[in-house]
């Protein structure tokens, strides 16, 4: 059924119709992603970091422990003491910011590394 009143997006549409403006889409023929399931109010977050490849969605804190808690694995791959001595420094002074507080996220219990012993251990690691 046709109607005698077409408004200026109607016209439009049919008129890039007519000049095949939407043959051969990416995609064309195939259902919509999300096509069916259930519906998730969050789906534009999840598909934000699913197609950016982000990870590491932590409060800084938490990802500060983690990085304690990987210490011996970064450490592994540093090729120079100084590079291994220049990296627990700047954890270092990372931690003292989270212990006065100035980083996001939930307060976190953690000391300062000891320099000197961690590239100690590097050194007798190699």
């Amino acid at each position: 059924m046709s109607s005698w009143y077409e408004s200026v997006v109607d016209r439009q549409i049919r008129e890039a119709q007519e000049r095949g403006e939407f043959d051969n889409l990416p995609g064309a023929g195939r259902p919509l992603p999300g096509y069916g399931e259930p519906d998730d109010e969050d789906w534009w977050i999840r598909q934000w970091i699913r197609r950016e490849n982000i990870t590491g969605l932590l409060p800084a804190t938490l990802m500060l422990r983690r990085e304690v808690e990987d210490l011996p694995q970064t450490l592994a791959a540093k090729k120079t003491e100084a590079a291994v001595r220049r990296y627990v420094e700047a954890l270092n002074e990372r931690i003292r910011k989270a212990q006065r507080g100035h980083l996001v996220g939930p307060p976190v219990v953690l000391s300062t590394v000891d320099v000197d012993e961690t590239v100690a251990g590097w050194r007798a690691g190699r």
